[in-house]
């Protein structure tokens, strides 16, 4: 293929393996949609893929002015998966194992939702109901803490009370499962589990959403929520889904939000072992046939992902470091 980026920042374009990069306003700045169509044109484009969500919202918004290049899933779909709250009713509404949740307003009592989300961890979980990477994340455990968290980044970002959820708090182990849909069928699938969060140690909520550590997991109740989950959104997905489930105290894996329209940062993990979901996306949109896919369970179990700020990715097959450790 030939690819054609796109960036905000220039400096982003530094070091980008496209064979051709422009640098162009946000999506919500004046001129995003001239210079798009004026890429568009220059370079023949015959796909357009947003990965920030902000584009997702934008182009699926927008998607008449783009005929014929975009594979986005429908726009009720995309409005749903970026308003987390939204979703998680959904969700909630079709049986699917979420935590409990409550919408921020000026007229809550922060501590007696506090007091109704609290689970044996002795926590509840603070976030923006839009946005990716755990934007305004905390993990609380009074109501003071969070009605002042709250109360931080309305006053210093821009956000409103009503732009945040109180979840209960799921103490388990992370997973983020990646799918590619056609016309509501399940085409392929892999899941994996995050172990180490990028700069996770120095976030507030201990967590970035970005791994550091991932290692691909066969985990058949992962698989089927996460499925259900989707199909609770849409009666026909279609194209690229991604939900991330963490285990509540008894270890059932809860759906905290999906993405739909985009790939996780770490797809090219699936890639490197074996499940090129990004290069089957591609061809589905250009009216390939793609099947004889595994359903689930695309990449073999145990390989592990390590990457870092400065410093190659690379895949594992098992954890051959333990050994190494000194005595």
């Amino acid at each position: 293929f030939y690819i054609v980026g796109t960036d905000t920042n220039t400096f982003h374009l530094a070091c980008t393996d496209a064979d051709a990069s422009y640098v162009i306003p946000r999506c919500d700045e004046p001129g995003y949609e001239e210079a798009l169509l004026k890429i568009i044109a220059i370079e023949r484009v015959s796909l357009v893929h947003p990965q920030p969500d902000p584009e997702v919202g934008w182009l699926s918004e927008n998607r008449d002015s783009f005929p014929g290049l975009l594979s986005l899933p429908e726009h009720a779909d995309v409005v749903a998966c970026q308003d987390k709250m939204h979703s998680n009713r959904l969700m909630a509404a079709a049986d699917v194992p979420v935590p409990k949740s409550i919408r921020a307003h000026a007229h809550l009592d922060f501590q007696d939702a506090v007091d109704s989300l609290m689970g044996r961890s002795g926590k509840v979980w603070v976030r923006a109901i839009r946005g990716a990477g755990s934007k305004a994340a905390l993990p609380v455990t009074t109501g003071d803490q969070a009605f002042h968290w709250i109360r931080y980044w309305c006053a210093n970002k821009g956000l409103s009370t009503t732009d945040f959820m109180l979840s209960a708090f799921l103490p388990g182990a992370e997973f983020a499962f990646q799918s590619l849909w056609n016309d509501g069928e399940l085409l392929t699938s892999m899941a994996r589990e995050r172990t180490e969060y990028l700069m996770g140690n120095l976030m507030p909520s201990g967590q970035s959403s970005s791994p550091s550590v991932a290692r691909t997991v066969h985990r058949d109740d992962v698989n089927e929520i996460a499925s259900k989950a989707i199909q609770a959104i849409s009666p026909r997905p279609h194209g690229v889904y991604c939900v991330d489930l963490k285990e509540d105290d008894r270890g059932v894996p809860s759906v905290t939000e999906i993405n739909c329209g985009r790939f996780f940062t770490t797809s090219n993990f699936f890639a490197a072992a074996g499940s090129n979901m990004p290069y089957n996306y591609v061809r589905l949109a250009f009216g390939d046939r793609v099947d004889e896919l595994p359903r689930y369970n695309a990449c073999e179990p145990e390989l592990y992902w390590v990457r870092g700020v400065d410093r190659k990715p690379h895949l594992f097959k098992g954890a051959p470091w333990i050994q190494r450790r000194a005595a």
